[in-house]
């Protein structure tokens, strides 16, 4: 195998793990030769966790507007029974596989955004999730993502000296994360730098290394490896195998739970998380959707649970976390004719954690009669997803100019939802 300057460049960050190796024998051949690491103290600032629900959540059944008579009679077979539904706030409720998110809304640390999404009508998943990664809807040609940019002209509120502070759970980086700030990838926290290889292939893989780094490192390739190697060192510190949850706490089975308990564990370790992003599949509900049960059902119960360990978990460090979903679009108002939903437009969204303003639905609910509707079969856009997510960056992260976060779209304090504390 043939490891190039023009692929670890292009990668954008250093995802040791795609490698399927054990990455701990680098230490003998370039560790030595970079800056000391920061020890593991602890730190009040804030962190961000995005969850990216890809596939397009049906935001109706995720947040219930069972307050309106033309959500049932759209919807016969897959609508939520009005008895089931969670209510809120006497209009829109929680699918009763979210019941467990019931005590974080009354305690006012989760809000619920709906009718938010994109400008761009496309209906293409890859193209609506590119457009939400790189922040810029309807352009094809952004290279990086807007979370990357943020880490990028945001420096000053960067954790100085860790490498942990944009970190995806994945096998790859995904498109959120590219650009020019180091970040990172990990498929599994617990299993990362435990696996070893055959002599064979640790030493061939040494000698890459050592070819690959000789010389003067210069941009990107320089800043990834370090922030590679610096990761490894301080998660052998860590100890991520020895990690254990607050006592009664149990994690879901399935992989959005074990991510979010990696994820607490990193954010309890202070090892510097500012950014966590992570994906969770199975959203694109075409056929048997369901409606209080079935296969959208069980992945909200997934997510209800999963969320509801994470915030009992942190206890008191979720007063500095935001965790924000997020979703490429919604699915069509009236079901079809495979007791599903097709691809739609505006969906609804979740912020919830301590910074924020919760017990509230957010945003202009713009109604489900045909001529409020968009081309006459969707929920309206009426919140871009720009001004959500540059609430967030403004006033949980601190960020200040978003401009070039989204680069030709200024988000503007007055249309921000409130969802966040002002800082």
């Amino acid at each position: 195998m043939t490891i190039s300057r023009r692929v670890f460049v292009k990668s954008s960050g250093l995802a040791l793990v795609s490698l399927g190796l054990e990455p701990l024998f680098l230490g003998r051949a370039v560790f030595g030769s970079y800056r000391p690491l920061p020890s593991l103290t602890g730190s009040d600032r804030p962190v961000l966790v995005c969850l990216f629900q890809r596939g397009a959540v049906d935001g109706l059944n995720m947040i219930v507007p069972h307050g309106d008579p033309l959500y049932y009679e759209e919807r016969p077979r897959i609508a939520v029974p009005q008895e089931t539904v969670v209510d809120l706030d006497g209009h829109f409720g929680l699918h009763p596989s979210l019941a467990p998110l019931k005590e974080l809304w009354d305690n006012k640390s989760l809000a619920a955004i709906h009718a938010v999404g994109s400008p761009d009508s496309t209906r293409s998943h890859f193209d609506a999730q590119d457009y939400m990664e790189t922040g810029t809807p309807g352009v094809k040609s952004t290279g990086d993502g807007w979370v990357n940019r943020y880490c990028s002209h945001d420096r000053e509120h960067a954790p100085p000296g860790t490498p942990f502070r944009a970190v995806a759970f994945g096998p790859q980086l995904p498109r959120i994360l590219a650009g020019s700030a180091p970040s990172l990838a990990i498929d599994d926290l617990q299993a990362f730098g435990l696996r070893v290889p055959q002599e064979g292939a640790r030493d061939k893989l040494t000698r890459a290394f050592e070819e690959l780094y000789e010389g003067e490192g210069t941009g990107l390739l320089a800043s990834s490896s370090r922030e590679g190697f610096d990761a490894i060192q301080m998660l052998k510190r860590a100890d991520p195998s020895q990690y254990r949850p607050a006592a009664g706490v149990d994690y879901p089975q399935g992989r959005l739970g074990r991510t979010l308990l990696q994820i607490a564990q990193l954010i309890k370790s202070d090892v510097g998380l500012e950014i966590a992003f992570a994906d969770c599949s199975g959203w694109d509900t075409h056929v048997n959707q369901g409606s209080n049960e079935g296969q959208l059902a069980a992945r909200l119960r997934e997510l209800g649970l999963a969320l509801s360990a994470f915030s009992r978990d942190l206890g008191d460090r979720m007063s500095r976390v935001v965790v924000l979903t997020m979703s490429e679009f919604g699915r069509t108002i009236r079901e079809n004719g495979n007791s599903g939903t097709d691809h739609g437009h505006a969906t609804a969204m979740l912020v919830m954690g301590g910074p924020v303003n919760g017990g509230r639905v957010l945003g202009r609910w713009p109604g489900l009669s045909v001529e409020q509707r968009f081309e006459g079969r969707d929920v309206a856009v009426t919140t871009d997803f720009r001004d959500l997510f540059g609430e967030v960056l403004a006033r949980h992260l601190g960020a200040g100019d978003l401009s070039p976060i989204f680069p030709g779209f200024a988000p503007d304090p007055q249309r921000f939802l409130g969802a966040i504390k002002s800082l």
